[in-house]
């Protein structure tokens, strides 16, 4: 890779939307030849834990999730330096190598054989080390990772992360929601019972609520937000650091009015407002527990989970609420 020219200092660089996706490797700065590389360094410094396990480290290392501009320096080095590779889908994984002309091999580690390649992976650990990636992101944050880390620290190998992009903390702080506590739920489950379930889960948590979801969902997924926790602030988050990147903020209603179904594509990540203070509460009359357990059986959920949902929500006996679900 060859070493950057050195900047105008009068001229400051500005990266405009053109140059997203398109970022030459001669753009990325390099490591500084009086900077040891990690790897390096622990190969002539680390004879003592390596009579531990006998295995190199496990590194986890976070890559762009659409600007390839995002990706560190440390990250370049360490996916240069590595024996191995383990990628959640190669051909995504040597277009990022081949733009930075990085010509370590890669193997695959994705959902459906992670378990099968677990041990593979960790007995390559003897050779040499290896580096963890995703398509885009940090490894173990809804994409494979999970399952291998906590096996190679059962195993006694050292697990080195190397930080860097994630759409979760970057939808959070440009969401303009409160970021001093939040909490991850994941994708969101595909089926509508069990997204009712997990909202009305985390309907009263007064943190600030992140999840990712697939865009042919996104309307139904508001809807059911609205209904079950309210017209609560959301930052709709869109192809996050792309070139079509676009950040919805607003309310649910306003996020249901301004999406059209169908015309909306890229990966979502959403923010959503925890609960605020509460108003005092509208008693429940049986009509309106007859209403609420008729939308939440629309929903998929069973008579059980609706009846117990209700209860806690309307201060009904439970089994008062079960009865009339067997009534409608």
């Amino acid at each position: 890779m060859k070493s950057p020219s050195t900047p105008n200092p009068s001229s400051p660089r500005v990266y405009t939307p053109s140059s997203f996706l398109t970022t030459t490797a001669s753009r990325c700065p390099t490591s500084s030849p009086s900077t040891p590389s990690p790897i390096a360094a622990r190969t002539s410094s680390s004879s003592t834990s390596r009579k531990t396990t006998d295995l190199s480290p496990l590194y986890i290392v976070a890559t762009p999730i659409g600007n390839l501009e995002d990706i560190t320096a440390r990250a370049l080095r360490t996916l240069r330096e590595v024996r191995l590779i383990a990628a959640e889908d190669t051909r995504q994984t040597a277009k990022l190598l081949t733009h930075f002309n990085i010509a370590t091999p890669t193997t695959s580690y994705f959902e459906h054989n992670k378990l099968a390649k677990l041990d593979y992976i960790l007995e390559q650990l003897q050779a040499g080390d290896v580096a963890l990636v995703s398509d885009g992101g940090l490894p173990g944050l809804s994409d494979p990772g999970y399952e291998l880390i906590r096996e190679a620290i059962a195993r006694g190998i050292t697990v080195v992360p190397i930080p860097g992009p994630s759409a979760i903390p970057t939808a959070l702080v440009a969401s303009g929601l409160p970021t001093d506590a939040f909490v991850y739920l994941g994708f969101l489950p595909r089926k509508s019972g069990d997204r009712a379930r997990l909202l009305t889960l985390n309907a009263d948590d007064p943190r600030t609520l992140i999840c990712l979801e697939a865009p042919h969902r996104l309307l139904d997924t508001l809807a059911e937000i609205q209904h079950l926790l309210g017209d609560r602030r959301v930052a709709v988050c869109r192809e996050l650091t792309k070139l079509h990147e676009e950040i919805f903020r607003g309310t649910v209603s306003e996020a249901l009015t301004r999406f059209s179904p169908g015309e909306v594509r890229g990966e979502i990540t959403l923010v959503l407002e925890g609960r605020t203070q509460p108003a005092a509460p509208e008693p429940w009359d049986e009509a309106r527990i007859r209403a609420a357990l008729r939308d939440l059986l629309a929903l998929g959920l069973e008579r059980k989970e609706a009846a117990k949902q209700i209860a806690a929500q309307s201060g009904w006996e439970r089994r008062e609420v079960y009865k009339i679900t067997t009534e409608l």
